[in-house]
């Protein structure tokens, strides 16, 4: 459902996307699939062949795919190097405040975080996250947009934007306050930002578009509408957002969220693979940028329920294991006398 070449329709058929590179390199594997004899019927392709190949995939589809790396690492890899490269020029000697706060465990002392893939925190992940956007902006290659996003043409606010609004690059504490009011507002998940990122950069990816200052806030405001909806069981309701943003309506909110979903391809599958990369990938950028998770010493009642845990985890292997016997030793109910199981060497 999300491939750019479906076992229907063709990326040449499509009016709703412009062409991309990969597709234009897979016109050359179409066509030395096509039949040159003079038979009227139309030749139709093995699905195999429409398949995009992996190394097309991997650039096309960074969001699709745990083996392609994540577009926001990749452009603030730029700025990290240039803070590297500064502090080393500069001889820096004195430790810097970000540097100070920072704990290590000793002999005596353990400092262990609460942020985990499955259980991350929910302000340092959107810390991340929201940085992660920050270089987006800052790092984009053009100011490629659509109308639906654009907030000059949908405002979300009455408050008349200023001239230079769409030039000027928003800071990171901008995109913070902003995504964390819709986040506690409508008391959103941490798991849910990070599903946030991969539809915004496959929304970037699909549809050749570049975050830009002019619209930011409607392509976040989508992406966690849409990440909530899919993330949480009970999901909040397009008006609620009208709730939290006085200014839009419902019509607006629905048209945008049938846009993203078109130019996501209706694609909103996440594997678990994918969303270990980006939880990783963002931790990265919290270590590049000096972001810390907050450390806090591992005493008793903590040591006894990270037991409590690594043993639960432990029975549920275990009981996997014996539904796995049980399931190779089925044959035996079969017949009335039950026979000595034998061993497998």
């Amino acid at each position: 459902m999300g491939n750019t070449v479906t076992c229907c329709v063709s990326p040449e058929s499509s009016p709703k996307l412009p062409s991309r590179q990969p597709a234009e390199r897979l016109e050359e594997l179409e066509t030395s699939t096509e039949v040159s004899d003079d038979n009227t019927l139309p030749y139709l392709q093995h699905i195999s062949d429409r398949e995009v190949p992996d190394e097309l995939a991997f650039e096309s589809n960074p969001s699709d795919h745990a083996r392609a790396s994540t577009i926001f690492l990749y452009k603030s890899q730029t700025d990290v190097r240039d803070k590297r490269k500064s502090n080393h020029i500069n001889h820096i000697s004195h430790i810097s405040p970000g540097q100070l706060s920072k704990k290590y465990s000793s002999c005596s002392t353990i400092f262990i975080d609460d942020n985990t893939v499955s259980q991350p925190n929910l302000k340092s992940t959107i810390k991340c996250v929201t940085l992660a956007i920050y270089y987006h902006i800052k790092n984009r290659d053009s100011d490629r947009s659509l109308d639906i996003f654009d907030e000059r043409l949908h405002p979300l606010s009455k408050e008349p934007l200023p001239d230079d609004y769409s030039r000027v690059d928003p800071e990171h504490k901008v995109i913070y306050r902003f995504v964390r009011t819709l986040f506690s507002a409508a008391q959103l998940t941490a798991e849910c930002a990070i599903v946030t990122l991969v539809y915004l950069e496959r929304l970037l990816t699909y549809a050749e578009l570049d975050i830009c200052p002019c619209n930011w806030k409607r392509i976040v405001l989508g992406a966690i509408l849409l990440a909530s909806k899919v993330w949480d069981d009970q999901a909040v309701w397009n008006v609620d957002y009208c709730q939290i943003l006085k200014e839009i309506t419902v019509e607006d909110m629905n048209e945008m969220e049938r846009q993203f979903l078109e130019l996501l391809q209706f694609n909103i599958n996440v594997p678990a693979s994918v969303y270990a990369k980006y939880y990783f990938d963002l931790r990265q950028l919290a270590d590049d940028n000096n972001l810390n998770f907050p450390l806090e010493p591992l005493d008793n009642q903590r040591a006894k329920k990270l037991e409590a845990i690594s043993r639960l985890c432990e029975d549920k292997y275990k009981d996997l294991c014996k539904a796995s016997m049980r399931r190779s030793c089925s044959a035996d109910n079969l017949i009335g006398v039950r026979h000595t199981n034998a061993v497998l060497s």
